[in-house]
Parts: structure tokens; C-alpha cells; sequence
């Protein structure tokens, strides 16, 4: 066990080293993959998989708007032959778009004129995760963003009561999630859950609690490392009632590699004192 004075030391030490790395990810967040007023809503989206996505880019300007004729857009992904999507000289240039996309993505000219050149991804699929880049190049400026599409597959749960056991039931869910119940003042409660893959590996989730009262609020979580699901259900006589809300994660790679190689100076530095 180490002397007071290098527990004082080591906290120093880890203090300077998370405040260094706080600046770090705030100005690599800021200007990594940026140029030149090229912006996103949302850099890290979460798509549900089988539905549409929507990925965010657009060029911030004074100009309240310009010709279609003078925006050209890109979208391009990380390790992929081909293009995504083009848009040049009015028109969309779809002639190296990577089959992949073909007859899956569009830009919106209404909007194309402000400057936003966000891409819609019809049926999204496990294959279009992945890092996808955005240039714009118009006559009120240009540059590039990189955005991270990330997909999950989720659901809001339904609920039913009979015989004084509440379930849940969610139908797609994927990765496998985790469910807690608690009560309303927030105490967790045992209940029974099962998972049921279907072929392509998506999970259908029924999760029972027992012996529930007639008049009371449980709180239902279901959850993974990139959804989680809210609900509030409300139990009313022989009824019930449900409300969910999703929360996306945006933890990020560049998060959890900075936190590793922080946690590890620290123990060494700590180690050698």
C-alpha cells in the first residue's frame, strides 16, 4: 500500500492527465474531419436496421441560398469501391456508385439550394455501418465532415397484464440487450426474461414480472451498448398503459481508446512511485 504521499501524487497526476485529455477530445471533436464551414446535426448516427437513415451534412453560410448548378456533393465510405452518392452540375451522377447504394440513397434539391446535402439511406442494412465522408463544394465555400453510421435494431415494448403478472414484449432487438425493471421509486426488481433469435440474428425480447399491484408505475429498461429503450408503464384496475423513449449512445472509439491509454499511464506512473 503506497504512503499518503504518493496517493496525493497519484491523484495529481490522474487530475492533470483527464483535464489534458477532456482538451484533446474537445478540439479533435471540433475540427477532425471539418473544413471550411462543413457541418452535421449528428456525427455518430444510430440507424434502425430494415428502416431508413439519415445522415446529416451540410454547408453553414451567410448566403441564404444558391444554385443547385453550383453545389456539388460527394459521399463517399471508408473502404468501399465506388461512390455512395454524387450530385454535380444540377443533376445526380449515380455512374460509380458502388451497387451497394444502387437505387437506396437521395439528396433533397429543395434544400440542396441552403446548403444541406444530408443523404437518405433507404432499408438500412448491417453492411452500411461504417464511416462515411461528406464533401460539399459550392460557391459560397466547400470542405468535408466524416460521419460514423452505426446500426442496431430496436423496438418500443408492449405491455399486458393478466393474472397480476406485467410483461413486456419487444419484437426486434439486436445487439441482444439487457432488461431491468424497477419500481417508481427506482428499486430494481427481479422478473423473468427470454430472448428468441430470429434467422437473421435478431432478437425478440418478452420479459415478466410477477405479482404486480393494481395501482402502481414500473419502470422497463431494455438496453445495449448502442440503444436503450424507456418505458413507464402505468397499471390502472385490470389496464395497462405504456410510454417509451429511446436514448442513442455517442460514445465514440476515440472515447474509450483515449480512456484506455489514460487508465494506463496512470497505474504506471502510479506503479513506479
Amino acid at each position: 500500500m503506497g504512503s499518503l504521499g504518493q496517493i496525493i501524487f497519484c491523484s495529481m497526476i490522474t487530475l492533470i492527465i483527464l483535464f489534458s485529455a477532456i482538451i484533446i477530445l474537445i478540439l479533435a471533436l471540433t475540427f477532425s474531419g471539418s473544413l471550411s464551414g462543413v457541418m452535421s446535426s449528428n456525427t455518430m448516427p444510430i440507424a434502425n436496421l430494415g428502416e431508413d437513415g439519415f445522415l446529416s451534412c451540410y454547408l453553414h453560410t451567410t448566403s441564404e441560398q444558391t444554385s443547385t448548378g453550383q453545389v456539388s456533393v460527394t459521399w463517399e465510405k471508408t473502404g468501399l469501391t465506388g461512390l455512395v452518392y454524387q450530385y454535380e452540375n444540377g443533376a445526380p451522377n449515380l455512374r460509380d456508385q458502388n451497387p451497394q447504394f444502387k437505387g437506396r440513397t437521395q439528396l433533397f434539391p429543395d434544400v440542396l439550394v441552403t446548403g444541406n446535402a444530408s443523404l437518405l439511406l433507404r432499408d438500412v442494412s448491417s453492411s452500411d455501418a461504417g464511416d462515411y465522408t461528406c464533401s460539399i463544394s459550392s460557391s459560397d465555400g466547400g470542405g468535408k465532415i466524416n460521419i460514423q453510421l452505426r446500426t442496431a435494431a430496436f423496438s418500443a415494448p408492449t405491455f399486458k397484464l393478466s393474472n397480476g403478472t406485467l410483461a413486456a414484449e419487444a419484437s426486434r432487438w439486436f445487439p441482444k440487450p439487457n432488461v431491468t425493471w424497477s419500481n417508481y421509486d427506482g428499486n430494481i426488481l427481479q422478473a423473468s426474461t427470454s430472448f428468441t433469435p430470429s434467422s437473421a440474428g435478431i432478437f425478440s425480447v418478452v420479459s415478466t414480472l410477477q405479482s404486480v399491484n393494481a395501482s402502481d408505475t414500473y419502470n422497463c429498461r431494455i438496453e445495449n451498448n448502442l440503444v436503450a429503450a424507456i418505458s413507464k408503464a402505468t397499471i390502472t384496475g385490470s389496464e395497462v398503459s405504456g410510454n417509451t423513449y429511446f436514448i442513442y449512445s455517442t460514445a465514440s472509439s476515440l472515447l474509450a481508446s483515449a480512456y484506455l491509454s489514460l487508465m494506463t499511464t496512470v497505474l504506471c506512473i502510479c506503479y513506479l512511485t
